[in-house]
């Protein structure tokens, strides 16, 4: 006798809603199974695989609860019952596999949806099977089929699905179309089923072990929703750590992506990476400005290449990564940028480890410092001279003082003595002691003249002069100064102008340079003396002191510490009793009262250059600029006759 059944309709919005809930919870699993790689991607894998396996399984089970005939009692045999749940978790892991493999494509899709599908049918019917009921099933084959495409299209869509990233509106929507669809394929199937109670007088054997119809519903039902409700609740915490790394990760690629731009934009620096055997790792735009190097040039090749011959010679390059390797790591010196040329470069070199502490590399900071140096050096010359001028100009007060002080005594006792000659009685023996005394106190008065000199307190009498003939009347008197062994050049440009100074003490002056030259070339030479006028100066007359008269000797020359001191007052290189030290310190003097300067150059060997800067003497009135200048000599300006004292010092 044929039997019709019914639904309870409560399990079956149930079982819609467990197969709604399944989707939802899939798609959210893909999403994370997506996200992650490796082993991690295995286990997302096989979690989405339970949850909607399980998930159809559990729809399929509820709606076959729901199932209701009239005064016979449905129960279910449990090894069919739980291999029905084993056989859609399976082929749900086979689909989700075949459907993720590279390069497969619409047919891999296709294929894993067909499977899944067909898997899922398989399991429909493995439930009918595990029934125990009084009564014969029958299905209609139409239903079957059409119950097969239902399941093979639902299959096929949840996976296509699950390969694309979603949102959540996006995830409902689907998820209610799937659960739909999953339902419908189990009534679709249900509605081809036909019941034939047995005939009467057979009785039913109900297998053993058979699970009451009531618990099952309950169980199923607490369990589905439990295990749904952890795998979202996994996947919630998952995606949050995600989100939370992703960000973090595009704050790191953005502050790491600021810090590649602020190198890039960093033109006074050389900023660069070293790797552990110091190969250059990349290179910024300072680099390329500071060493001449194009990236693609540089990238590659080992950082000595900056270093000079000398300092590579000497391993320069692998200490200083010894040093870096142990600590922060500073110096200057030379480099050589691309095309030769060296700049002096302060250099920083770091190391760089990774989170174990092992030496992963080193970044190097270059700058070229090459114009603060130079000023240093400029800084520290000027700094020098002015000490050296201070100096000079408080010698200058105290021996001015002295020597003032001292000539007035010397001529005090020059006037005594002239006195004294006058009283003496005409006797050979006390005229020649008186004679003796003369002289030593006018050598002593030479003396205090050269102090006076220096300290620039004589008085001088300032004149036009013409310097070559000045320089050719004394021609004679400075070959026998200097003897026979030593030649003396002279050079002067024609139309040269007067020079404003004393004639008197320009002589003294030039005398005592001709004697320092021939002191300074003991196996004899040659003694320059020429004269010009400063090129910026020519026809102006603008600087304060633009002709110069030069003295140059083919001597011994001088090195820096000797000529630091040359000028000042008792500095001597000659053994005691050779000289007082006070020749350079009187022409210095000479020329610094004269608003003009001694400039001396000078090196071991190659001799030494005595130039005194001169002004140039103003026009006399009515007289043009170009006219030939009226020369006042020492020997032709009415003053009495005087003895020229030469100190060999």
């Amino acid at each position: 006798m044929a039997h019709a059944g019914s639904h309870d309709p409560v399990l079956v919005a149930l079982s819609i809603a467990i197969a709604t809930l399944a989707a939802y919870v899939a798609l959210d699993l893909a999403g994370r199974m997506n996200a992650a790689t490796g082993w991690a991607r295995r286990a997302w894998l096989a979690a989405a695989a339970g949850v909607l396996g399980g998930g159809v399984w559990s729809m399929h089970f509820v709606g076959m609860l729901a199932f209701r005939l009239p005064g016979i009692e449905i129960t279910y045999a449990p090894g069919l019952t739980l291999l029905s749940l084993v056989l859609p978790v399976a082929v749900t892991a086979i689909g989700l596999a075949v459907a993720r493999r590279p390069g497969g494509g619409g047919g891999a899709i296709a294929l894993a949806g067909l499977v899944t599908g067909l898997g899922i049918v398989l399991m429909h019917y493995t439930g009918m099977a595990a029934m125990r009921l009084p009564a014969a099933l029958h299905v209609d084959p139409a239903w079957v089929a059409a119950s097969v495409l239902i399941a093979v299209g639902a299959a096929t869509v949840a996976i296509r699905l699950s390969l694309r990233e979603s949102g959540a509106g996006f995830r409902v929507a689907a998820s209610g179309a799937m659960g739909l669809a999953i339902a419908g394929m189990h009534y679709a199937a249900m509605q081809g089923l036909h019941v034939s109670a047995h005939a009467a007088g057979v009785p039913h054997v109900a297998a053993g072990g058979e699970v009451d119809q009531v618990r099952l519903a309950a169980g199923v039902a607490a369990v589905t929703f439990l295990v749904l409700a952890l795998a979202l609740a996994a996947a919630t915490v998952d995606r949050r750590f995600s989100e939370h790394a992703a960000r973090e990760a595009a704050a790191l690629r953005a502050s790491e992506e600021r810090y590649r731009l602020l190198l890039q934009s960093v033109t006074d620096y050389a900023i660069f990476m070293l790797d552990r055997d110091g190969l250059v790792a990349n290179w910024n735009a300072g680099a390329r400005r500071i060493k001449g190097y194009e990236a693609g040039e540089i990238v590659g090749r080992h950082f000595s290449l900056f270093y000079t011959e000398e300092d590579r010679d000497r391993g320069a390059p692998a200490a200083a990564l010894a040093a870096a390797a142990r600590g922060k790591f500073a110096i200057e010196g030379w480099r050589v940028r691309r095309d030769g040329t060296r700049f002096w470069a302060s250099v920083v070199i770091d190391p760089i480890r990774g989170e174990d502490g092992a030496l992963v590399g080193f970044a190097k900071v270059t700058r070229d410092i090459t114009e603060r140096k130079r000023a240093e050096a400029a800084l520290e010359q000027a700094q020098g001279a002015l000490a050296q001028a201070q100096k000079m100009e408080a010698l200058g007060q105290l021996t001015g003082g002295v020597a003032h002080d001292f000539n007035n005594l010397l001529m005090a006792v020059l006037g005594s003595l002239e006195l004294l000659r006058k009283r003496l009685p005409d006797d050979p023996r006390l005229l020649r002691l008186l004679d003796n005394a003369v002289q030593g106190a006018q050598r002593g008065a030479s003396l205090t003249q050269r102090m006076l000199a220096f300290a620039r307190r004589q008085e001088l009498r300032p004149e036009a002069i013409d310097l070559a003939r000045l320089v050719r009347d004394m021609t004679d008197l400075l070959q026998r100064s200097i003897g026979p062994g030593t030649r003396i050049e002279t050079r002067f440009p024609l139309n040269l102008p007067p020079a404003l100074v004393d004639a008197h003490q320009l002589e003294l002056a030039l005398l005592n340079l001709v004697v320092n030259a021939r002191d300074a070339m003991p196996e004899g030479g040659t003694v320059s003396i020429a004269a010009r006028l400063a090129p910026s100066a020519a026809g102006e007359g603008e600087e304060p002191a633009p002709l110069c008269l030069s003295v140059t000797d083919t001597g011994l020359g001088m090195d820096e510490a000797t000529l630091a001191r040359a000028q000042e007052p008792f500095f001597t290189t000659k053994g005691v009793g050779k000289g007082t030290g006070l020749g350079l310190s009187m022409v210095h003097g000479l020329a610094a009262q004269s608003r003009g300067r001694l400039v001396l150059r000078s090196r071991p060997g190659t001799g030494t250059v005595a130039e005194i800067w001169l002004p140039v003497a103003a026009p006399a009135s009515g007289e043009s600029p170009g006219a030939a200048p009226v020369l006042r000599l020492a020997a032709s300006r009415g003053l009495p006759s005087q003895v020229v004292l030469v100190v060999d010092d």
